[in-house]
């Protein structure tokens, strides 16, 4: 896999630990020296009583401050009712038909290619949210 040139990365992480920047850069981007373009979505949720110390979202958003030529964005959100922490990191533009489990910390942006949609509620939605959905989603 040295050789590969582009790599598309999606993946579900069900039960910790976070995929940051730092966790990428070394297990992929450093061994893949010739590696001229990568796409990824990645989510790892995790249960609070496995992860002591949930990033915020700026900590982690600067993980990825040496992957050139791309922009990443992070999401963070912490579920009471569900005790877990989700992390959302991708690249943009998105690539993906679907976009799943928006929440109100939605980072925003355009998305061109998505189909399905699916809202996690908690907290409630107010009006603003919605607002920005209906533009992000054309």
């Amino acid at each position: 896999m040295s050789n590969l040139e582009q790599l598309g990365l999606y993946f579900l992480n069900r039960h910790g630990p976070i995929i940051d920047g730092v966790f990428l850069e070394k297990n992929i981007i450093n061994r893949m020296t010739r590696l001229k373009k990568f796409t990824f979505n990645i989510r790892s949720m995790v249960p609070l009583p496995n992860q002591v110390n949930l990033p915020p979202n700026e900590d982690l958003q600067n993980t990825f401050r040496n992957f050139q030529n791309n922009q990443i964005i992070s999401c963070v959100n912490y579920f009471s009712k569900a005790d877990e922490f989700h992390c959302h990191i991708y690249s943009y533009p998105y690539t993906l038909a679907y976009y799943n489990d928006i929440t109100n910390n939605f980072p925003g942006g355009l998305f061109k290619c998505i189909r399905e949609v699916y809202l996690f509620d908690e907290p409630s939605f107010e009006h603003d949210f919605f607002l920005q959905i209906a533009q992000s989603f054309p």
